[in-house]
């Protein structure tokens, strides 16, 4: 099968390169995906470019130990294993193989990758493989981060940094769903489109520091860590919820790992601070299937490349300016 290896870390163009691979084999309680499309998320991106450069103890010194990237999935069903009962092949699905052990050994920008059955349902039929694909890492992070971690409630006020990219539009959505009063911090140019998405206020981070505003929130998901965490967290109301979920946008050894470590510092003292780890399950899957098929949510999806152009896809996560996701077609 053709797939994206990748050969080492740096610029995209140069480490990635479309090339033949075996096709994965599915375990007992696998699905053989033939994949129609993908996306990238900041793990993708930052295992690319090998930044910070502390990751690549755990990815491997010169190169990645996996050499196939992508964990978010829609597609359809080649093959299952023989404890898989609830798919069959020509079903199509969606859903992702972040955490599984799988993860380990293949990746989804590929033509064929092989996903635990406990990690995918059934795609809609009025959901393009696209949106199924751009919606799962970043649907669930957000489902995580307001619905558990923030106990949104309505009248909740919620602060989203970072409300343009694809976990934040996904979180003001989801937020809005669940009857809060979202406030968006993002750039003057998706403005209009984070209003779009149900936003009650709308900070251009360019003309207002927010974190000097005098606005107090119950729960703030900061998705970018552009500013001291101390600094966000003074806006929390006495009981707020602070949710860091970024590696920063500096590169260097470290990037933006110090303000995570401090936030989980603050942690230990008075401010309420929580870290998300995401849960991909049917549970979890389900509740987003509902989400998209309701209209409450929807993927934002900016713009889409072909398999053979993963490498421009990436550079475009990288420049940290897209709007909502970036998918890929296989």
């Amino acid at each position: 099968m053709k797939a994206i290896i990748q050969r080492g870390y740096g610029a995209p163009e140069r480490v990635l390169q479309l090339d033949d691979t075996p096709r994965p084999s599915p375990g007992d309680g696998d699905v053989l995906i033939r994949v129609r499309a993908t996306s990238v998320n900041t793990p993708d991106s930052a295992t690319v470019a090998g930044v910070p450069y502390v990751l690549r103890a755990q990815a491997g010194l010169r190169r990645p130990k996996q050499a196939v990237r992508g964990s978010d999935v829609a597609g359809t069903v080649e093959a299952v294993g023989r404890d898989v009962t609830d798919l069959r092949p020509g079903d199509e699905v969606f859903g992702s193989l972040w955490g599984s052990a799988n993860s380990s050994k293949t990746g989804t920008f590929a033509e064929f990758t092989v996903v635990p059955a406990s990690q995918l349902v059934k795609k809609p039929a009025g959901l393009s493989f696209e949106e199924a694909a751009a919606s799962v890492m970043t649907g669930l992070t957000s489902l995580l981060a307001m619905r558990d971690a923030g106990r949104v409630r309505p009248g909740t006020r919620v602060l989203v940094n970072g409300a343009s990219g694809g976990v934040g539009t996904m979180a003001v959505q989801i937020a809005k769903s669940l009857g809060a009063e979202v406030t968006g911090v993002c750039s003057a140019r998706n403005a209009e489109l984070v209003r779009s998405l149900g936003a009650d206020h709308v900070i251009d981070y360019a003309e207002q520091d927010f974190t000097k505003g005098e606005a107090r929130y119950d729960v703030i998901l900061d998705n970018v860590l552009n500013h001291p965490p101390k600094a966000v967290a003074r806006l929390l109301t006495p009981q707020g919820v602070f949710i860091p979920n970024s590696l920063g946008i500096s590169g260097g050894l470290l990037a933006g790992l110090p303000r995570m470590a401090r936030a989980a510092l603050m942690g230990k003292g008075s401010t309420d601070v929580k870290f998300i780890t995401l849960a991909v399950d049917h549970e979890n899957l389900n509740e987003l299937v509902r989400l998209l098929e309701t209209g409450e949510v929807k993927a934002v999806i900016e713009q889409t490349y072909p398999l053979d152009d993963t490498a421009g896809a990436i550079t475009r996560v990288l420049g940290h300016h897209a709007r909502g996701k970036i998918a890929i077609t296989v």
